[in-house]
C-alpha cells in the first residue's frame, strides 16, 4: 500500500471512529436527560464526520460545513452512490444544529432530538457499509 493510500485509509478510519463517538455521546445525552440542543449537536457531528469520511475517497477535504454538504450531494447523491434520503438526513441534521446553536428563539424538543439521533444512526451505518464495500 502506498503512503498516500495508507494516509487515506487512516483518515477514513479516524473520521468513522469520530462519527461513532459523536453518535455514542448523543445517545448518552439522551439517556441521561441531556439538553436536546446538545443531543442534536452531537448527532449532527456524527453525520458530518461520516460524510467527511466518504469525501476522503474522492480526495475532497472541505473547509466549511456548507462545502461538505454541497460536495456530498454533488459527488455521491447526484451520482447515485447514496440515496437522496442520505442527503435529506445530512441537511436536516445541519439545519437542526444551526437552529439549536444560533437561533435563540427556536426550541428543540426531546422528541425532535431523538429523531435526529435515529436518523444520524442510519446515516452513519449507511456510510460505513458503503465504505466497507471498498
Amino acid at each position: 500500500m502506498t503512503r498516500g493510500k495508507r494516509y487515506q485509509k487512516d483518515l477514513i478510519q479516524y473520521r468513522l471512529a469520530t462519527a461513532r463517538e459523536m453518535l455514542k455521546d448523543a445517545r448518552l445525552l439522551q439517556e441521561s436527560g441531556g439538553s436536546p440542543i446538545s443531543m442534536v449537536n452531537r448527532a449532527y457531528y456524527s453525520v458530518f464526520y461520516a460524510a467527511l469520511a466518504l469525501l476522503v475517497t474522492e480526495g475532497v477535504e472541505p473547509t466549511k460545513h456548507t462545502g461538505a454538504l454541497s460536495k456530498f450531494d454533488e459527488l455521491f447523491v447526484r451520482q447515485g452512490v447514496v440515496s437522496k434520503e442520505m442527503s435529506r438526513i445530512l441537511h436536516h441534521a445541519f439545519d437542526m444544529r444551526q437552529a439549536g446553536d444560533y437561533q435563540k428563539s427556536r426550541v428543540i424538543t426531546e422528541e425532535q432530538a431523538g429523531e435526529v439521533i435515529n436518523l444520524a444512526e442510519r446515516f452513519v451505518q449507511t456510510i460505513e457499509a458503503k465504505l466497507s464495500q471498498g
